[in-house]
């Protein structure tokens, strides 16, 4: 198992900042391509930002620009960097693993749940306008 960890959700006003980390147990998570999802109310799991076992990153168009992926091998943890929120970027925020970068390579990117083995439990953001 990889258990991941999320933490960082809040509530903030349309236009503010958030930082989620998500903290990874295991040692070998550093080849693994990693990525966060979303699932708002009433919404489909939506694929946010992946990051992979080279680093690197890959967006979804509803958060180009405005949020950052980014990794610290040293601390088994990834960030998301959410800047400019808006209310639509609220949802459950969800950590994954994928160990597919263990067959396929560092440079492996996975985007689509399936892809994923592991996931955390979430953390909610929610944006007030």
């Amino acid at each position: 198992q990889v258990p991941l960890v999320e933490s960082g959700g809040d509530s903030v006003q349309a236009g503010g900042s958030l930082r989620l980390s998500c903290a990874a147990s295991r040692d070998t998570y550093s080849v693994y391509c990693m990525a966060w999802f979303r699932q708002g109310p009433g919404k489909e799991r939506e694929w946010v930002a992946s990051i992979s076992g080279d680093g690197s990153t890959y967006y979804g168009d509803s958060v180009k620009g405005r949020f950052t992926i980014a990794r610290d091998d040293a601390k088994n943890t990834v960030t998301l960097a959410m800047n400019s929120l808006k209310p639509e970027d609220t949802a459950m925020y969800y950590c994954t693993a994928s160990e597919m970068s263990v067959y396929s390579g560092d440079d492996y990117v996975a985007t689509a749940p399936w892809e994923f083995n592991y996931w955390g439990q979430g953390t909610q953001v929610t944006v007030s306008s």
